[in-house]
């Protein structure tokens, strides 16, 4: 099971399309944004995808209330069961505690993957090339006995992404 996992997408949809592209052709079969949604039209994005997704209310999403109903929007902290696993959701990282086999943070616009207590934490890293000249995000593929993490990065201005594999045994 192949997992595509973005966030702060900010005002970026530009970004966000070829984020959710590339993990789409690399096989996502369910997505994950960890808030600072921002715009609807990424919303729209990840709902055309095909794609089941869930998307956490980051603390720049509070407008975004009103289409609730339309989207699979969250509130953090958002608990979950996905491909044999369990999965803690949120964009700040307040509720860090290894409670679930997998925890996704946003916020602080920095990629982090860290398998630890036998919990992953992982953080994807900001989609919309505000903090540094890159955009960033992370596939999730769940293996029986490993997960292994790819961080995809594309600096501002090219076309390619470039993976970068960790390898976690379970």
């Amino acid at each position: 099971m192949k997992i595509g996992v973005l966030s702060d997408t900010h005002s970026k949809v530009g970004k966000t399309k070829k984020v959710i592209e590339k993990l789409l052709h690399e096989g996502a079969e369910f997505f994950i944004h960890a808030g600072d949604i921002v715009e609807v039209e990424v919303l729209d994005l990840l709902e055309s995808s095909g794609k089941k997704y869930v998307a956490v209310y980051g603390n720049n999403d509070a407008h975004l209330a009103e289409f609730h109903n339309k989207y699979n929007l969250v509130q953090e902290p958002n608990y979950f069961k996905f491909a044999n696993l369990k999965f803690k959701l949120m964009h700040l990282p307040f509720y860090m505690t290894p409670d679930t086999d997998v925890v996704i943070s946003g916020h602080t616009h920095t990629f982090h993957s860290e398998y630890k207590n036998d919990t992953l934490f992982l953080n994807p890293g900001e989609v919309c090339a505000r903090s540094k000249p890159i955009s960033e995000c992370a596939m999730l593929e769940v293996k029986e006995n490993n997960l292994i993490v790819t961080h995809y990065t594309r600096d501002r201005g090219s076309e390619e992404f470039l993976p970068r594999v960790m390898n976690y045994a379970r």
